[in-house]
């Protein structure tokens, strides 16, 4: 007997955001624009996918190594801390 298979569909697709280095040359990204880098970091401290931030393999590339380089420098955090999360264990 054949069974018919519902697939889960996502309520939402993902949508990428506009391109934020389209009036940036490759160049210039680098680990002292630290208001470029913030961009591509959430609020938890973790680099954006491609899939999210829309921008080509070689820029996710040069973006990722200049947010690595500027936390080694302490230009930018590791991890943010977030307000409003309790942390603990049952009580």
């Amino acid at each position: 007997m054949a069974r018919n298979i519902r697939r889960k569909t996502s309520l939402k697709p993902l949508v990428p955001m506009a391109n934020p280095l389209k009036g940036v040359e490759l160049s210039e990204i680098n680990y002292k624009n630290v208001d470029l880098l913030k961009k591509f970091i959430q609020e938890r401290g973790k680099i954006r996918s491609r899939e999210i931030t829309g921008v080509s393999v070689q820029e996710q590339r040069l973006v990722a190594n200049a947010i690595k380089n500027a936390r080694e420098l302490a230009l930018l955090p590791f991890v943010q801390q977030v307000s409003g999360i309790k942390r603990g264990g049952r009580r």
